[in-house]
Formats: structure tokens, sequence, C-alpha cells
């Protein structure tokens, strides 16, 4: 373990930059010690010497003249640690750090605009050079190890024209607050790219920015060719799967696909594949970016959540698309957690469903199969004032990082209002990071009080019992019913897999009642009486 030395010097009280700057060592596995304000030049060195230290840190935050004498004369007397091999490393105001920098001393100066990615990288032995992207690692695992213990942030942007898009694209990666562009295109691209007949004017920009050649895609990935060279992905669309896979990694590079197992075709209304037949191609096209190492959302249970199915539903349709990541050859599978869904979940119901659901998706890894969290706030839970919408945002991610994710996929606090501009991307992944910073820093433990964990035990037998329900469909001993289409397609058209939004659907039935229990938990209930019903009756009314 490495030890950092630090302090205020000279006469300088303001320690905050100090304290932070040691914090985020600690999280990345420094030994530091703090010496506090207006610490002796002389005492920084005594402890530097004694501790045997490997940097020496230290701030000043007053009038530049006295800082600049004062540095000077400090680099003196530290030379002959210098000499030694120890680092040093200064803190202060721009207009200090511009003079500080000319003494040629200090290893790295800080002036208080640098990302949190570019302090970590540099307490963890990496050196970033500013606006180069290899400095900024291009593959999503690999981001996700470079930024820890920080997760990534994720955001969705389209807008209804190219240009509005790409002007808004380059000023998200000028931010340096976003680590993954989520290019939200519009219904007529996700369906219809391959088949401009099909297209229309009318839908022109209808849910998102109106792509409609490769160049497209190409100019919106050069426009985020700054700042911190950001990750970009997109849907994978609802027809032409293999197609639509290839083109995004010729074009955008595209840091992951999203996959669903029972959506985007005529169920939901977003494509034209029937419930089995679209099962069929997604479980090809989860293999398709297995064999080539790009990972793999499960963009599964939240549309159930949306839908205002049980707890337990969302918790298996999550595992079922885990299981069949795995067994189609996906190597690395980000497992999408969005919290608030339904909106009136609670936050500790939520927290035990997906506590429950990751249990269950961990016994899935091998050494062939990681599993990465990646949460959200629930698109639908925001409200429509945008000043409630900003403290909804910051109060949902802080609970979030009770679940220690991985990525973190911010919604933009605008949302249930209008379609996020570039500006408001860089405000809502602002309150984000702040958010997760707090968290980092100081959050108690969420997820073990009684309650959450009773709940967590309720769901993970439910979940369990539901799985084999759905086992039991199969005609066929030789397939394994938990991969066979036919089977995934008759747990939802038999009703195992259910939601009340589903009701006069091509596929699903619509026959579940479910509602906010007393915890905060979705749960099955009776048509008729409004009570609740156990998982094992509501599957034995089924089979």
């Amino acid at each position: 373990m490495k030890t950092i030395v630090a302090a205020a010097i000279g006469e300088c009280v303001h320690v905050a930059g100090v304290s932070n700057f040691l914090r985020l060592a600690e999280q990345v596995g420094w030994r530091v010690i703090f010496l506090g304000p207006a610490t002796p030049i002389k005492k920084i060195l005594e402890v530097a010497e004694i501790e045997k230290a490997d940097l020496v840190g230290v701030s000043y935050r007053l009038t530049p003249e006295n800082g600049e004498r004062l540095l000077g004369e400090f680099a003196e007397e530290a030379d002959a640690l210098k000499s030694k091999g120890v680092n040093f490393a200064f803190g202060g105001t721009p207009p200090i750090v511009e003079r500080i920098e000319k003494l040629n001393f200090f290893e790295i100066c800080f002036n208080g605009t640098e990302s949190t990615e570019e302090v970590v990288s540099y307490l963890k032995g990496q050196r970033i050079k500013i606006q180069e992207e290899q400095s900024f690692p291009q593959k999503t695992v690999d981001r996700i190890k470079w930024k820890s213990p920080f997760p990534l942030i994720r955001h969705h942007f389209g807008l209804p024209t190219m240009q509005s898009t790409l002007d808004g694209i380059k000023q998200i990666a000028d931010s340096k607050m976003v680590d993954v562009i989520s290019l939200g295109i519009d219904q007529d691209a996700q369906e219809n790219f391959f088949h401009p007949e099909r297209q229309t004017k009318r839908r022109m920009g209808a849910g998102g920015v109106p792509v409609r050649t490769a160049e497209d895609y190409q100019k919106l990935y050069e426009a985020s060719r700054s700042g911190n060279f950001p990750l970009m992905r997109t849907y994978s669309g609802t027809d032409d799967f293999l197609q639509l896979a290839e083109m995004y990694i010729e074009t955008i590079n595209i840091a992951w696909a999203a996959v669903p197992l029972f959506w985007f075709n005529k169920m939901d209304g977003r494509g034209p594949w029937d419930l089995e037949g679209s099962i069929r191609e997604h479980q090809k096209l989860m293999g398709w970016y297995g064999e080539r190492n790009i990972p793999v959302e499960a963009n599964e249970a939240h549309h159930w959540g949306m839908r205002d199915a049980s707890d337990v539903i969302f918790v298996v349709s999550a595992y079922l698309a885990a299981y069949n990541a795995r067994a189609f050859g996906v190597k690395d599978h980000i497992v999408q957690l969005m919290f608030n869904s339904p909106p009136g979940t609670s936050s500790a119901m939520d927290i035990a469903k997906m506590l429950a659901l990751m249990e269950l998706v961990s016994d899935l890894e091998t050494p062939n199969f990681k599993t990465w969290k990646q949460t959200r706030t629930g698109l639908l839970s925001y409200p429509v004032d945008l000043e409630q919408a900003k403290a909804h945002l910051a109060t949902t991610v802080y609970v979030q990082m009770a679940l220690k994710p991985d990525i973190v996929h911010v919604v933009g606090y605008p949302e249930a209002d209008h379609a996020v501009t570039g500006l408001e991307v860089v405000e809502s992944s602002k309150m984000a990071r702040k958010a997760i910073e707090h968290a980092l820093q100081s959050q108690i433990d969420l997820t073990s009080s009684e309650n959450i964990q009773l709940r967590v035990q309720e769901l993970i037998t439910d979940a369990k019992l539901l799985i084999e329900a759905i086992c039991q469909l199969s005609q066929s001993n030789s397939i394994d019913p938990l991969t066979d289409p036919a089977v995934l397609s008759a747990a939802v058209t038999e009703g195992f897999l259910d939601a009340p939004q589903l009701l006069n659907n091509p596929h699903g039935r619509g026959e579940i009642s479910t509602m906010i229990d007393h915890r905060g938990a979705c749960v099955a209930v009776e048509k008729t009486t409004g009570k609740s019903i156990t998982e094992k009756d509501r599957v034995l009314q089924r089979l």
C-alpha cells in the first residue's frame, strides 16, 4: 500500500480540496496521512520522511504571488526527498497553478477543473493526456475497470434533427460528464432502416434522431471524439438485427448491445415479428455479439415493470434473459436494474427486488460469463415539475448506489416534460455524479435491514417456483425449456409471465392484477377482491 502525506501549506487554511483528493486516494487503495490546515514546510517534510511517503500533496488557495514564493521555498527544501523518488502534487486555484507549474517541481498540478476520472487515473498511476482518445478506454469492460470505484455514467440522447443531435453530442463529450452516450434514434430507423419504402416523412424524428444512412451514424460518432471520448451505443432495432449490428460496429464502435427476450415485436407494437419468432431472432443476435466479445444488456425486466408486472415476474424475466445470454455465448452481460418500476414501489422494496434478482443472476456466472450491474431511475417515475424532478434524480441515484453498480444510467430530469437537450444531459449527469460521490463517501448499508432481507428471500422462493412452472410447459426432453422459444412464448401466452397493461395484446394475456402493498412491493392480487395472492396459488391457477 502506497502512502500519501498531504496538507494545506503555510498560512492557507482551506482543506476541502485536499480532503477530496485524499478521499479518492483511499478509495483506490492508498494509505493517507492528512496534516490539516496551515501546515509549516518543515512539518510536511518531516512526516513525509518518517512515514516513507510515496507522494506528498500540498495545497495553497490564497494570493498567487504569496503562493509562488512559498512554493518556491518548499521546492528547494523538498528537493532532497524528490531525489529519493518521492513524487509531489499540488492543488490550488487556476491563477496559482499557472504560476506553480513554471517551477517544474511538481509531477502534477490540479486547478479544480479536472474530472473525477482524471484525478483517479493519476492516483492509479495512469497519466491522462487530455484530448487524446487512447487515454480513455474504448471498450466497456475496460472502461468500467479503469473508472472503478466510480460507476460509468450513461445517458440517453437523441433530438429530432441530425444537426441538433450532433451539436448536443459535442457539448456532452466536451463536458466530460458522460462515459456512454446512448443514441436515441427515431422509431422509423429502429424498424425500417433498411426499408426506405416503409418509412414515412410524418414519422421522421419521432422519438429520436432520424438517422437514415451509415454516414449519419459515422457523423454522430465523430461528434463524440473530444473531451473524455465517451463510448457510444444505440438500439438493436426491431428488424434486420444482424445487418444493423454489423453497421453499428463499423460506424459507432458500439459499446454494447441491448437485446430483449420478449419485447420489440408485435407484443409492444415496436416491430413486425411475432413473439416466438422474435425470441429466436434475439437469441441469434445475442450469439452474434457473444462471438465478437461485445457485451449484451438485458433490455428486459423493466419492460415488465413499466407495465405493472409483479416483482416476481420482474425478477424471473431478468433471470431468463441472463440465462439465455449465457446459453447463446454472451461473455459480459449487463443487467439493467430499473428502479421505481412501477412508480409506487418503495425504495426498500426496490432494493430487495434488485438484490433477489442479482442473487439469482449471479448464480449463472462462470469463468466465461460475467455479469455487470447497471442501475437507472424509472422512466415513468419522474414528476413533470422540473425542480421536483431534479430532486427525484438525485435521491433515486443515491438509493441505487446501495447496489454498488458498475454503470449508472442517468435519466435526464426533464424527461416527463420534453426530450433532453445536450445541456440538460450535462446538468443531469452532474447531479448524478454528486449523488454518487456522496454515496461512495458516506452511504450507510441500505441492504441489510430485516424487512429488505425477508423480501429478498420471499422473492427468490417465488421466482424459483415460477421458473419451475415455466419448465413444465416443455413438450420436449431434448431441448432446455428455458432456451426453447416455444416454451418461452408459451410462458407469456399462457399467462405465467403477465402484466396488467398487456390487456387486449396479441400475445400477452393482461389477466393478472397487481397492486403496491403496505410495504411498497408490487404483488399479484385477486381481481374480484383485491386481496394479495401467493405466487404458488397464482401458478396453480395457470397449470
